[in-house]
């Protein structure tokens, strides 16, 4: 009598088609969550407009303030700065915005930048709207998701649909729950000047008192005959109605336990 054990139960290749099925199991669950997770991403046009909304919301928010900002310029080595430059920056709603330096240390091209700078930022405070990351402004590009500092972000590309210098061409991270900015990136539409080549900007923004602000930037190009040049900014101290808040840190790491910095004096307001 023979032991050999049979499989008439069995049909052939039934293994097989066992193996078959359940990949195409696998494969339609993948695909399910894959679909569910694109679900709860909504579209660029609806995040375009809730960022209007939180933008409009935040502005609302805006008390005057002024803000005492460190601005060190770095040369191509970036193991010392070349300049320091602390400045005073005030705010007042909804639209004025004045300067003061308060001390430069080191090459007098730092503050000359940190000027021009200074003077372009009270310029584009004066209609908010020609710069704004809006429909006026950009067409917007849905790239994906990234944490930030923790935070889940939308990722946007923003294309300029103008060729201007206060206009910025890369892309920004926008909260995926209150949709506001965290960061940007990006090259101006139109080169700042003859002397500048290769701009890249990197602004970062934070929470200080309740307001949403642009806390922090690092601006480098490459200056004819001087070679490479990067400019860092970051907010040391705020006075808000009368009160003391601290400032952020530096790009890498935004957030509120910096050093303050007091508010010593007030000079040559511009």
């Amino acid at each position: 009598m023979s032991h050999a054990t049979t499989h008439a139960n069995v049909p052939a290749g039934g293994s097989k088609r066992t193996a078959c099925l359940l990949s195409l199991y696998l494969v339609a669950v993948v695909a399910c969550a894959s679909a569910q997770a694109e679900s709860t991403t909504p579209g660029i046009n609806t995040i375009v407009a809730r960022m209007a909304q939180a933008r409009a919301e935040n502005r609302a928010r805006l008390r005057p303030y002024t803000v005492t900002r460190d601005y060190k310029l770095f040369g191509k080595e970036r193991t010392k700065n070349k300049a320091q430059v602390i400045a005073d920056v005030s705010f007042v709603p909804p639209d004025s915005k004045q300067y003061a330096i308060e001390q430069t240390h080191g090459a007098g091209l730092g503050e000359r930048i940190v000027r021009r700078m200074l003077d372009s930022e009270t310029e584009v405070a004066k209609d908010y709207r020609l710069t704004d990351f809006s429909t006026d402004n950009y067409e917007f590009r849905l790239a994906g998701q990234e944490k930030v500092g923790g935070y889940d972000c939308h990722v946007l590309e923003v294309l300029p649909k103008r060729k201007e210098k206060n206009l910025l061409r890369g892309r920004i991270w926008v909260d995926a729950a209150s949709y506001l900015l965290h960061r940007v990136e990006g090259e101006p539409a139109k080169g700042p000047s003859w002397w500048l080549r290769d701009v890249r900007i990197v602004l970062v923004y934070s929470n200080v008192e309740g307001m949403w602000l642009q806390t922090a930037s690092e601006s480098t190009a490459k200056v004819r005959i001087l070679g490479q040049h990067t400019m860092e900014s970051r907010d040391v101290n705020y006075e808000i109605g009368g009160l003391a808040a601290a400032g952020s840190s530096p790009l890498t790491s935004v957030s509120r336990n910096a050093p303050a910095r007091s508010v010593r004096k007030r000079e040559g307001i511009f």
